[in-house]
């Protein structure tokens, strides 16, 4: 399956974006990896997330923040059906 597919894959089954809020210290790699998808709260520095579904075309950078934040509070969740 190419990247293309996977992505694709990705939109049919809905797959998502999800913080787990609690783990963020705010060291704010995702939001300079990917600020059309993350950014960081004013108020703490914790990731503000912009928006919870991905352009399958952006797969990479999003894939490229969630491995680089340090504590892991970035991933994947399936988006429940009829939402």
């Amino acid at each position: 399956m190419t990247p293309r597919d996977e992505a694709k894959d990705d939109e049919m089954t809905g797959t998502q974006i999800e913080v787990f809020h609690e783990r963020c210290m705010g060291a704010g790699n995702c939001a300079e990896v990917a600020p059309g998808y993350f950014d960081q709260s004013d108020a703490d520095g914790t990731v503000v997330l912009r928006r919870d579904s991905f352009d399958p075309a952006d797969r990479e950078v999003v894939d490229r923040a969630i491995e680089i934040c340090p504590v892991a509070a970035l991933g994947y969740a399936d988006k429940a059906p009829g939402h």
